[in-house]
């Protein structure tokens, strides 16, 4: 990566949002996009997932922007065009982990002049971080909103030792793995394999090329790819987690590239894309070219990492306690991934939990896929609040 980028250029972006860079952020020059910034507002932090960027949030920012809000979206740490963080596999995965992105995301508040915030908005892997914002620094992530991925708690602590509720039909990883392998089909977790030491170069390199390795990927999460039609799984055991698409639970021989070749939408498919057009889409391909997917996959690591892992431990049986919310599009997948995390997170994990909206023409891009149900939820749940 470069130690000198300039901000994403003015003409990828649409008129009143600004790309800018903020130093000292627990270590690292975080790059944002901001919206409303001229208004006197506490901000509304968005929080990217994998492989996404601040610029997934383009579509919504105006909108919230025009609502009253200081809209900041940052790239993430092993993201875009934020600097300071390292790209190997070999290293610690301490600053993957979910408290350190919380801090992260804490210490950028603190930089642009807030001590709080209206809220903290997550998206995929960014929902979990958004969830532990809410759960340690309550005074400052003063609501929440989850999308696509639910949050099932924290840690709890058991008499035999760490059960993590958030991955718990991943754990044990290595029971699951060899459950998986040992089907008549044999498959593989996605996050088994984004924690492998070959999945960064088999999507930097993938045969069809990197723009179209992301297209495929974003097609077949997406209600664009007519087999996204989720349920609410039995368990997690391997069978039923096998019910779910390969992008998911993938075919044991294949990389991640191969996998979603098989749902690569045709030309005429890719051309009625108004949510992710060809010159959108290469500003990913152009940002993950350039830093590669380790950043974002070594959160995955962290998932599984015990070092990690125990330093959750403190928060066992937590809760969040602000308004909270959830948004998915309703051919998302990833509610229901992990079984029981929908449910726990309702009523368990959650003690303000104000609603779940999942919405109608969405898969799991919902921001971009359908940007104005989205903004209305999200303006609704926070002048409800």
């Amino acid at each position: 990566m470069s130690n000198c980028l300039a901000p994403l250029a003015p003409d990828l972006l649409a008129d009143g949002i600004r790309s800018r860079f903020v130093e000292g952020v627990n270590g690292l020059t975080i790059h944002l996009l901001e919206a409303g910034y001229s208004a006197p507002s506490r901000p509304l932090l968005l929080l990217h997932g994998f492989p996404e960027l601040a610029y997934s949030w383009r579509r919504v920012m105006l909108p919230l922007a025009a609502a009253g809000f200081h809209v900041v979206a940052p790239d993430q740490r092993g993201y875009g065009r934020t600097l300071g963080w390292a790209p190997g596999y070999d290293q610690d995965l301490r600053p993957f982990s979910m408290l350190r992105l919380a801090s992260d995301a804490l210490a950028l508040v603190y930089a642009l002049g807030y001590d709080t915030t209206a809220a903290v908005i997550g998206h995929d892997f960014g929902s979990p971080i958004a969830a532990w914002c809410a759960l340690t620094r309550p005074d400052v992530f003063s609501r929440v909103v989850l999308m696509s991925a639910p949050f099932g708690g924290p840690p709890r602590l058991v008499q035999s030792g760490i059960s993590d509720d958030a991955l718990a039909a991943l754990q044990p990883r290595d029971k699951l793995a060899a459950a998986l392998a040992s089907l008549p089909a044999p498959r593989k977790h996605y996050q088994h394999y984004f924690s492998s030491r070959d999945a960064n170069t088999d999507m930097l390199r993938s045969p069809q090329g990197l723009q179209n390795f992301l297209r495929a990927y974003f097609h077949s999460k997406s209600a664009d790819w007519a087999g996204n039609d989720p349920f609410c799984l039995v368990d997690g055991s391997a069978s039923q987690l096998a019910r779910m698409p390969e992008y998911y639970i993938m075919d044991a021989t294949k990389t991640m590239p191969e996998s979603v070749s098989l749902m690569m939408p045709d030309p005429e498919t890719v051309a009625r894309c108004t949510w992710l057009p060809e010159q959108e889409l290469a500003v990913y391909a152009g940002e993950f070219q350039r830093t590669g997917f380790q950043g974002g996959l070594n959160w995955y690591r962290a998932r599984f990492d015990a070092d990690v892992m125990a330093d959750e431990r403190l928060f066992a049986d937590r809760t969040i306690d602000v308004p909270a919310m959830f948004v998915a599009g309703r051919q998302d997948w990833g509610i229901y991934q992990v079984p029981g995390a929908y449910e726990r997170m309702q009523t368990t994990a959650c003690t303000r939990f104000l609603g779940s909206q999942l919405i109608a023409g969405a898969g799991h891009w919902v921001m971009q896929e359908q940007p104005a149900p989205v903004v209305k939820a999200v303006v609704d749940f926070l002048r409800g609040t």
